[in-house]
């Protein structure tokens, strides 16, 4: 198994499993097996072993049981007989359809029970776009990845349907993992990235002058369509490179 950073700052005793702060200890778990899944410090295809889980979050196997469970749930793994529990893999056209309900949630965040930002949520989103700067500065693709996760995490606040939320954020972990697998195949992957970063970090100061205004509506709209422009572009640099690689390989063949 990939060596990945382990979680800080659960308690060591295994009881607190038993009390009322086991749900929140299974949430935390959860929160950061999900998180590793999509920044791919599990790869495609890799087994998680219930007996390493455990030890490193100094818990039973029931809880990890539990949490592997609602990840196979959830379509990040799934259990193969004979050899376990193992993460699953990603392709761009079968997520197609997950995107295109992406995209027409998006705009529901300014119309569904909108929750007008006060003035730390606003200093959270103008730090996330400090972040994003910096980013275009010195482009880093796990950077971008955490930086992705962060911005909609911070979106999804902005609505009090509880329906929306976990909707959104189901689909969003379904599909996030399949930026970093496809772009990190492409043949101009550095390209790739650096567009990807200028334009994220113009959505991200569109989004911010909406919600610094209190403007909800309009951050959806801006959502909805950065969410498709980018499914597009990276679906078509993706069949573009598959096209150029089968081109090179048809040629390969009549030269010999």
């Amino acid at each position: 198994m990939t060596a990945v950073p382990t979680l800080g700052g659960l308690p060591a005793a295994d009881g607190a499993m038993q009390t009322g702060g086991s749900r929140e200890r299974i949430e935390r778990i959860y929160a950061v097996l999900r998180k590793r899944i999509c920044l791919l410090d599990y790869a495609p295809g890799e087994r998680l072993r219930e007996e390493t889980l455990a030890d490193e979050f100094d818990v039973s196997r029931t809880p990890i049981r539990r949490v592997l469970a609602r990840l196979e749930d959830e379509g990040l793994l799934r259990s193969v007989h004979g050899v376990g529990t193992i993460v699953t893999d990603i392709d761009i056209d079968a997520l197609e359809q997950v995107y295109q309900l992406r995209v027409e949630l998006a705009e529901l965040i300014g119309k569904l029970s909108p929750v007008q930002p006060d003035a730390d949520k606003i200093d959270a989103f103008r730090a996330l776009l400090a972040r994003c700067e910096a980013l275009v500065a010195r482009p880093d693709a796990r950077a971008f990845a955490e930086i992705n996760m962060d911005f909609f995490h911070l979106l999804n606040s902005l609505t009090a349907n509880e329906p929306l939320r976990a909707i959104s954020e189901l689909l969003y972990y379904q599909t996030t993992r399949i930026w970093l697998k496809t772009a990190s195949r492409l043949e101009s992957y550095q390209a790739v990235l650096n567009t990807e970063i200028t334009i994220f970090h113009r959505e991200m100061a569109d989004i911010v002058a909406a919600v610094e205004i209190g403007d909800l509506e309009v951050v959806g709209h801006i959502r909805r369509a950065h969410i498709s422009m980018s499914f597009l572009r990276l679906r078509n640099s993706a069949h573009a490179d598959a096209t150029r690689a089968h081109d090179a390989g048809h040629d390969a063949s009549h030269d010999d």
